[in-house]
């Protein structure tokens, strides 16, 4: 088995995360920002070349902020993180107690129907396991992407 070093950074980094997180005699979960911090960090040093990047759509705004938005072209349910050149979406999620809202549901059914992958990690571990499954069977080429270098 390959020692891959980017997921190696990228369990350290979370370690780090859950440590900061962690309260005497109780240990709490990485918040998502950090799970997607973690995620992203593992996938730039794999893939130095592929462009992930972020969706930011959620977070707490006021409303003249969320009209201001909206107008703008910000979508309810849009995932996390986009990588363009495999079509493959990412929607993050807690470890524990994470799930996807209505709004993410009918956006994720919508991209799968016009042929996108779409991927919802729970941690970043999860979404990075899930990813090398898709690039393993072949996904982003499928969707038009230009395939991964294997490494």
């Amino acid at each position: 088995m390959m020692v891959d070093i980017a997921l190696i950074g990228a369990i350290l980094f979370l370690m780090k995360c859950w440590q900061k997180a962690a309260m005497p005699m109780i240990h709490s979960l990485p918040s998502e920002h950090d799970e997607q911090s973690g995620f992203v960090q593992w996938f730039r040093a794999r893939w130095p070349r592929v462009v992930v990047f972020a969706i930011p759509n959620g977070g707490k705004r006021d409303i003249r902020t969320a009209k201001r938005l909206s107008r703008e072209g910000v979508t309810p349910g849009v995932p996390d993180l986009y990588i363009p050149a495999w079509g493959i979406w990412i929607e993050m999620k807690r470890q524990k107690g994470g799930r996807t809202s209505a709004d993410q549901d009918v956006m994720i059914e919508y991209l799968e129907q016009i042929g996108h992958t779409v991927i919802v990690g729970y941690g970043a571990l999860d979404a990075s396991d899930k990813l090398l499954r898709v690039l393993d069977m072949g996904g982003a080429a499928d969707v038009g992407g230009h395939p991964p270098p294997r490494t």
